[in-house]
């Protein structure tokens, strides 16, 4: 679990839009995709690793992940939800 006061610190490096927890739901969809291989972030690479969580752009449309409780802050490492 990410520490509220550090959530509410963190924001979106390229639009600094606002980020939050993202759902458990989107959580099990998006592992499903990378168990079969079909997952791939803004830099084009496959997402091998299964995701701990992720932080949800405020728009909806980017979740940045989250693995062993540390957020994943880079632009290339973001996944594309749209």
């Amino acid at each position: 679990m990410i520490d509220p006061q550090l959530l509410e610190i963190l924001c979106c490096p390229e639009t600094r839009q606002d980020v939050a927890m993202a759902p458990d739901s989107l959580i099990a969809s998006l592992n499903e995709r990378v168990a079969e291989g079909k997952l791939v972030n803004r830099g084009g690479g496959a997402v091998r690793e299964k995701l701990d969580g992720g932080l949800l752009r405020a728009d909806g449309k980017v979740l940045y992940p989250v693995r062993e409780d540390i957020p994943v802050m880079l632009i290339e490492e973001a996944i594309p939800l749209g």
